[in-house]
């Protein structure tokens, strides 16, 4: 099942729900089932070799916000 990160439009509560086939998700604070989704980002798995920091961390910040980098990278 599909983990996806949803916005309520109705209360604004933010919530990583699975989501199962056939069945509307629902806001977990206010039951709404006016959700957007939430743009995120995917995890996959490496190919190759490396010594694991590149496989880990992006090759540069990618913002101050990021948190790729705690401590300015």
């Amino acid at each position: 099942m599909p983990l996806y990160e949803y916005a309520c439009d109705q209360c604004g509560q933010q919530a990583e729900l699975l989501v199962r086939p056939g069945v509307e998700p629902k806001c977990p604070k206010c039951g709404s089932s006016k959700l957007s989704k939430l743009l995120s980002i995917v995890a996959a798995p490496s190919r190759g070799e490396s010594s694991g920091r590149e496989r880990d961390f992006p090759s540069r910040p990618c913002g101050p916000s990021c948190g790729c980098f705690p401590g300015g990278g």
